[in-house]
């Protein structure tokens, strides 16, 4: 007999009551997405870590050994699923990040790692798959398509191909392909994405999309025509609507900085769109958030703030998530054959778990964590990725020019926009000063600057930001720098950049912040200078430094820290920095930062 009809025997044999259950949840509201109800006196019997039985009484399932749970009324809903997530982003391990979202109901995560994957290539993939096996929820690995994530326009510490894209997908624990950034090489034709496209396809298994552009035009439908089948990246009501009427699945994210939530569910609460093609997710969370605010939970109360039904919203972090993936007969709801992932709340309208059951297994309780969690050793040459050709200084900060001095010249410069990840392209007047151009506060003019990372060229690539705000002598450095996770650093003094930038190669990555020359603030990644092994909450309260540390440095932004990650993205528009120099994305190409 096989493990499958093992399986199968004992769920029918606990249904008909030939069989004792190992748990039983008696007298719950059952929220079934698959139809659409709120069932009341709702009794569910589990066995073998999946649901035998679900009705009006369990009790025929019930033995001197079955633990039994009483709802008393409360709700019981599916566990619910992230559908697109970088677990790199909480600054935190996948199972320190479990740690902090499983006891808030999330029993379910569809990771792509490809920032670790810049970093150390296929052996950072497989470090992130072997840990995902080994946790007590579901957690899916997407292959990272991308690496780099705009072949020519960046220089990343490893690269990724279809030839890795083919041999991962026969790996355990592989969902399919990761976020596919590079949309032009896509448009192109070009030969790498296809051929990862049709690896993909060959398994069997689902390609994420990511369009970062508004043009909804040709570019849009060539995109959609190779094959991506989702999209997270979409701002606006319109983007929702083009990606599901073209058949794709519009993901609505709402991150830590990212809030795209509330524009596009728009397509169903005012044009009434069928919801199903929906599906909500995370992409960024901070540690911070994680701790304080929630994951999925804080989703869903946000969701249903922007006017859904809770029904409709938990269907689009369940069922919609898991039929998405192919994984309907395993999870996504409640219901016989499936995994017993059961989150018990009070209130649908206002969202906190109770209790958690995952994989039959109850594994928190008003917010405590009841189980232990994998112990992972890592290997030493994850934590050694800050590789500086020689310690920095002042002078690698200036940003020269050939005018003459007091001479204006005309500068493009990275304009942020809180709580979105797209950047303006700034065209603005600056004056040269003794060959050089210098920050200006009262312009909200500060430097940005790239150091190579990973090779120890030495390269250091100098531009200009506006919308951080800072108002006094201050800079802000981090190795967490989406995709290719060189170190960028922001700052108003360059004596204060050079200092930001030597503390993160001394303690091996993380974040700084640097005021009047000293240290003000430090959250230490040393694992690839992206994440630590530490609990969530202490690496929340570490990053808090950080978040405090801009605001006295003047910025009021929302999560600055993650607008600040995100600038060296060369394939989200409109402006951004790599270690080759400054990038127009719209025009996919290089320009000067100073037309002088």
């Amino acid at each position: 007999m096989t493990p499958s009809t093992k399986l199968t025997s004992a769920l029918v044999d606990v249904a008909m009551g030939r069989a004792h259950a190992d748990l039983v949840i008696r007298a719950g509201k059952w929220v079934s997405v698959q139809s659409g109800e709120i069932i009341p006196n709702t009794d569910v019997a589990i066995v073998q870590g999946h649901i035998a039985y679900v009705g009006r009484d369990a009790s025929h399932t019930i033995g001197k050994k079955t633990k039994v749970v009483e709802a008393k009324g409360r709700f019981l809903v599916p566990g619910l699923l992230d559908a697109h997530m970088h677990v790199e982003s909480g600054m935190v391990t996948v199972t320190e990040f479990v740690r902090a979202v499983a006891v808030r109901g999330t029993t379910g995560m569809f990771i792509d790692p490809h920032e670790i994957a810049n970093v150390f290539g296929l052996k950072g993939v497989k470090l992130m798959v072997d840990e995902a096996q080994k946790q007590p929820i579901h957690v899916w690995v997407q292959m990272p398509s991308c690496v780099p994530s705009a072949p020519g326009m960046e220089t990343p510490g490893s690269s990724i191909g279809p030839k890795e894209v083919a041999e991962a997908m026969k790996w355990k624990g592989i969902i399919g392909l990761g976020e596919m950034m590079n949309f032009p090489g896509v448009l192109m034709s070009d030969k790498k994405m296809l051929d990862e496209m049709s690896a993909t396809h060959a398994a069997g298994k689902v390609i994420g999309g990511h369009y970062a552009s508004p043009d909804l035009g040709l570019p849009f439908h060539g995109y959609v025509a190779g094959g991506a089948e989702d999209d997270h990246e979409g701002t606006r009501m319109d983007d929702a609507i083009a990606r599901v009427r073209q058949g794709m699945k519009a993901m609505l994210r709402y991150g830590s900085a990212w809030f795209d939530v509330s524009a596009q569910v728009k397509a169903i609460t005012e044009k009434k769109m069928d919801s199903r093609r929906f599906i909500l997710c995370t992409d960024d969370s901070h540690a911070e958030t994680l701790t304080t605010e929630g994951h999925m939970d804080r989703v869903l109360r946000h969701a249903i703030s922007e006017g859904l039904n809770p029904m409709t919203a938990i269907q689009m972090m369940t069922l919609n998530t898991a039929e998405h993936f192919g994984l309907t007969k395993e999870m996504g709801m409640i219901a016989p054959g499936r995994w017993a992932d059961v989150v018990l709340v009070e209130d649908l309208m206002n969202f906190k778990a109770d209790m958690v059951i995952a994989k039959g297994q109850i594994i928190a309780e008003k917010g405590a964590l009841l189980i232990k969690l994998p112990v992972v050793k890592y290997p030493k040459w994850v934590t050694k990725s800050v590789h500086l050709k020689r310690a920095l200084k002042a002078e690698d900060f200036i940003l020269r020019t050939r005018a003459a001095n007091g001479v204006e010249v005309e500068a493009h410069v990275i304009g942020v926009i809180e709580n979105q990840a797209p950047t303006r392209h700034l065209r603005l007047k600056v004056k040269a000063e003794n060959g050089e151009v210098k920050a200006d506060i009262k312009r909200d003019l500060a430097k940005i600057a790239l150091v190579e990372r990973h090779r120890a060229t030495g390269k250091v690539t100098v531009g200009l930001v506006n919308g951080f705000e800072f108002t006094r002598k201050c800079a802000i450095g981090s190795t967490v720098a989406h995709d290719s996770h060189h170190m960028i650093v922001v700052g108003t003094d360059d004596e204060c950049m050079a200092i930001a930038a030597n503390e993160l190669a001394k303690c091996g990555g993380g974040q700084v912040v640097v005021i009047d020359g000293k240290v003000a603030g430090l959250v230490d990644l040393q694992i690839a200078g992206l994440m630590s092994n530490e609990h969530a909450d202490i690496v929340a309260k570490k990053a808090g430094t950080v978040l405090e540390g801009f605001k006295l440095c003047g910025s009021e932004l929302n999560n600055p820290n993650m607008q600040l990650s995100l600038l060296g993205l060369v394939v989200i528009p409109e402006l951004r920095i790599s270690d080759k120099g400054l990038v127009d994305v719209t025009q996919f190409d290089f320009i000067p930062v100073l037309d002088d």
